[in-house]
């Protein structure tokens, strides 16, 4: 099984090191059977986040057709300024969707063998190219509306999971996003114990359609 992350200019370092090293230690948990790698659509590659120019290294192309999950983080950068002048997260994730991840991502999403994943941002990357538009999702606070205005069910969840998408929201949704892939997949045990290693506990409860509407108050 593969867990692939996709680096692109100007994403979040944490929406990438957080599941990268969560999944990495649940791989350890299961001998090695969940391949953790970065990739990007460009393949092997140094990518520039946009966190003062820290770089981590794609080791791979991206290949819609391995089974697993594949991640898209965020971006990172400022949220203001002239889009004309200023490369602001909004920029950043709109050329996300004029590069050739978008055409790799609807593949994996065709894909039956694979589920797509996002932390923060990243759901506004693929919803913004058209992505995503009637599933539940969820995102940064900041960006709720953005997600909303593209035809996405927006859910005020930490983690939404709407079978083969998974969605968090925040810059550190990333934990909670890999602790729960690593359930699915390898059951609550393996989650546990990546959590005891971290000393980190999930926030919030998982949404999924599923069980009974609240009633309104």
């Amino acid at each position: 099984m593969h867990a692939q992350i996709v680096l692109f200019d100007g994403f979040d370092p944490l929406d990438v090191i957080a599941p990268f090293e969560v999944l990495v230690a649940g791989s350890d948990a299961v001998g090695g059977e969940l391949d953790v790698e970065l990739v990007s659509a460009e393949g092997p590659r140094p990518v520039v986040s946009g966190s003062r120019g820290l770089t981590l290294q794609a080791t791979d192309r991206l290949d819609p057709t391995k089974p697993g999950y594949v991640i898209v983080p965020g971006a990172s950068g400022p949220t203001d300024g002239d889009p004309d002048e200023v490369a602001t997260i909004p920029v950043l994730l709109a050329r996300f969707g004029t590069t050739d991840a978008i055409p790799l991502m609807r593949q994996a999403m065709e894909n039956p063998a694979i589920t797509v994943a996002t932390v923060c941002g990243g759901s506004l990357a693929l919803a913004m190219a058209g992505l995503l538009e009637g599933r539940s999702a969820t995102t940064h606070h900041l960006g709720v509306d953005v997600l909303a205005a593209t035809g996405s069910v927006v859910v005020p969840a930490r983690v939404v999971d709407d079978g083969d998408l998974v969605t968090a929201g925040g810059v550190t949704s990333g934990l909670d996003l890999a602790l729960h892939l690593l359930e699915r997949s390898y059951g609550p045990r393996v989650a546990l114990a990546v959590e005891t290693l971290f000393a980190y506990e999930r926030r919030g409860t998982v949404w999924t359609n599923s069980g009974r509407e609240p009633k309104a108050s």
